[in-house]
């Protein structure tokens, strides 16, 4: 039996001890998208914060490939080969496109494999090869985007994580965006997609995860949830 890449069992985290997430279970199996949507201020972030060793949990368990990972700070869960897109995109508007996904390769001592890398990026989104010396603040919002997800895979992770890839977007990019998710994850990088866009979400992802309040509400396969009464009246305006 194929074991899960991601484990989380019982977490609960928050910020100066008081929880915002609690006895949250979830899974990713290797090769899926997992999306875990719900409205903003539900816990998202939290969560994958907590998972990419940004917020310590107040208790549970967080395990990538087996091994408890809890314990470890950030720059040690993206050597083991976890990558996180955080929300707002968080580049660095003052210098160049080339140089920002220099950075997501920060770990990486070889100069000719972080060349290769950047190739490789730059082959998957070939508007980023046309801007590569532009600054990142001359980009549309729909390409700082492209960038923070081409700089998120420089790392080459086993696990990427998105959080909020469609915030500020128009529905055009948006469709992009996930066009381009779906693209990678089909290169064999497995993704845990944190989204509000409920039905964007769905509709690419394998499976998903409801979060309310801090607490999973419901699970299953993505046809199931975009199916249930529940999530077409709280989440799709059915």
């Amino acid at each position: 039996m194929t074991e899960a890449i991601l484990r989380v069992e019982g977490l609960c985290a928050g910020y100066d001890g008081i929880p915002v997430i609690s006895d949250i279970d979830l899974q990713v199996m290797p090769g899926e998208i997992v999306a875990v949507v719900g409205a903003n201020g539900a816990g998202k972030t939290t969560l994958l914060r907590t998972i990419a060793g940004l917020n310590r949990p107040l208790s549970g368990i967080v395990s990538f490939s087996g091994t408890p990972i809890s314990h470890l700070k950030a720059h040690r869960v993206l050597k083991l080969g976890i990558s996180c897109v955080p929300e707002g995109r968080r580049l660095f508007g003052k210098l160049s496109v080339e140089k920002n996904l220099t950075l997501g390769a920060y770990t990486v001592e070889s100069p000719a494999e972080v060349r290769r890398r950047l190739d490789e990026v730059m082959a998957v989104f070939p508007v980023l090869r046309e801007r590569a010396n532009q600054t990142a603040e001359t980009l549309s919002g729909g390409e700082q985007q492209m960038l923070a997800l081409a700089r998120g895979l420089m790392s080459r992770p086993k696990l990427l994580m998105l959080d909020e890839m469609s915030l500020g977007l128009m529905p055009t990019a948006v469709e992009k965006m996930m066009e381009t998710v779906t693209a990678v994850n089909r290169a064999g990088t497995t993704v845990l997609l944190v989204e509000q866009m409920v039905q964007e979400a769905l509709e690419i992802a394998h499976r998903g995860y409801v979060i309310q309040n801090g607490r999973i509400v419901q699970s299953g396969t993505s046809a199931e949830l975009l199916e249930s009464e529940e999530v077409r009246k709280a989440y799709l305006g059915m």
